[in-house]
């Protein structure tokens, strides 16, 4: 098999910003494998925490190991990968464009391939942290994209009184919608700011909150757990499956990225083992186009809540195949997963 990379720069048409600061673009490494026929198609998002900083770092450490072979099952590959150290965010982009490429070898949507139905659920549109007044000139243009779920970043270095008046201006901005709305504060508050705004949101009839906790403090999940007012979701503490029975006894679920986890491969494992322990699952992402977008939507039947929007904030998106339909980012209905760079 060829591997081939390309580097793009994504730019967003808003910058996202979170408790950890501001993103207003990047560049992703595109991975392609080729069996001379048929083209299956990978992305990379980098991340200091995801295991590789930059897309030379990512393509580096992927040249390596691509040299060494690509013989055998995906599952076999993936911890060959991971054993000789790639990064999550670089295996993430093979491992997809693998099953790209197995999917169309069998002429079958990936969803199918793995057994799953094309279904999916209402995806959350993002709403960054901002200024009131710019939140509320930004939802109405989320609610003309068709969204019927916002989530919201809270967690502001301003503190939970901003955080309050941010989310006042969404709801003030999705009144009469019917849009419902979840919270993620990316690990921006303290156990006693958690528990207040857990308090005080469940009162605005938000779905859940995820992230309360930045990463790290795992030991104050139990206290924060106990007569909690919203169901938990980790996010950042979840990496991969074996991180899940550490705090499976003091979370209502686990959101995984295919950034965080090393791609498709891993995805499922992750699933299985939140099932196992009796939680709820959910998929996110990070910087990624529609080729990232599609690979994640074709595991849509697994999940309970769906965040699969960042293509949807690229000016402009330098992919297809994630189609945004009725509030569902669905998985594509011909060979592969269906993203693909455009021309």
């Amino acid at each position: 098999m060829k591997v081939d990379y390309r580097t793009l720069y994504l730019k967003k048409r808003f910058p996202l910003r979170i408790s950890r600061g501001e993103i207003s673009g990047g560049e992703n490494l595109f991975v392609s494998v080729t069996d001379g026929a048929l083209t299956g198609w990978g992305e990379m998002a980098p991340g200091v925490t995801e295991g590789a900083a930059t897309v030379a770092e990512g393509r580096a450490q992927l040249e390596g190991f691509c040299a060494t072979g690509l013989e055998g099952a995906i599952h076999d590959i993936w911890a060959r990968a991971h054993a000789a150290g790639v990064g999550a965010c670089a295996l993430a982009a093979l491992d997809m464009a693998l099953w790209d490429l197995r999917a169309k070898q069998a002429n079958m949507p990936l969803h199918q391939l793995l057994g799953l139905a094309r279904r999916g659920v209402v995806s959350s549109l993002t709403v960054g942290i901002n200024p009131p007044e710019v939140v509320r000139a930004r939802v109405p243009l989320l609610l003309a994209r068709g969204a019927r779920a916002l989530k919201v970043k809270l967690g502001s270095t301003d503190g939970i009184e901003a955080d309050k008046a941010m989310f006042a201006a969404v709801n003030e901005a999705a009144q009469g919608s019917g849009v419902v709305l979840r919270v993620d504060a990316n690990g921006g508050w303290s156990l006693k700011d958690a528990r207040h705004m857990m308090d005080w949101l469940a009162t605005r009839g938000v779905d859940y909150v995820e992230q309360p906790l930045v990463q790290g403090a795992e030991d104050q999940l139990p206290e924060l757990f106990q007569n909690r007012a919203l169901p938990i979701f980790v996010d950042e503490s979840c990496r991969l499956s074996t991180d899940i029975p550490a705090f499976a006894h003091c979370v209502d679920g686990v959101n995984l990225k295919l950034m965080k986890c090393g791609g498709i491969t891993e995805a499922l494992r992750i699933v299985a083992t939140a099932r196992a322990h009796g939680l709820k699952t959910m998929i996110g992402c990070m910087g990624e186009s529609s080729v990232s977008i599609a690979a994640g939507a074709s595991l849509s039947a697994l999940f309970d809540y769906i965040d699969l929007d960042s293509h949807l904030n690229l000016d402009p998106d330098p992919a297809t195949g994630a189609a945004f339909k009725n509030g569902v980012t669905l998985p594509a209905d011909q060979p592969g997963h269906g993203g693909c760079l455009n021309a």
